[in-house]
């Protein structure tokens, strides 16, 4: 494990154990985000042409992400 993982790892030991949790469930469904898209490169294009459609209809409203 590097260094810096293992720093964020220890931090976040400090937290409550909610707050772990929630940590947790975000890092794992981060993963499972990225091994399906790693997995499908048809299903990461259609996901794009369902976004440009939704766009291009207006159906989409600005993020503060």
């Amino acid at each position: 494990m590097v260094i810096q993982l293992e720093h964020v790892i220890n931090e976040l030991s400090l937290l409550s154990k909610a707050e772990q949790t929630a940590i947790a469930e975000l890092i794992q469904d981060e993963l499972l985000w990225d091994i399906s898209l790693k997995n499908s490169k048809t299903r990461l294009s259609n996901l794009a042409i369902e976004a440009l459609k939704e766009h291009s209809e207006n159906k989409t409203q600005k993020g503060d992400w």
